[in-house]
């Protein structure tokens, strides 16, 4: 039960950064296209994790 809970948390953590690091790639214009304004992308990213 420890093993999957710790391997559920590492694949969350995973999402999360790699959602962190794409979406601050964007320039600011980029994410003015896609309606996702700078300060939302922790919101986003921890939302993504847990999916």
């Amino acid at each position: 039960m420890k093993l999957a809970f710790i391997t559920r948390y590492l694949e969350e953590r995973r999402r999360y950064w790699k959602v962190l690091h794409e979406l601050s790639a964007y320039t600011d214009r980029e994410l003015q296209d896609i309606g996702i304004d700078r300060a939302d992308i922790v919101h986003i990213a921890r939302q993504a994790a847990r999916c």
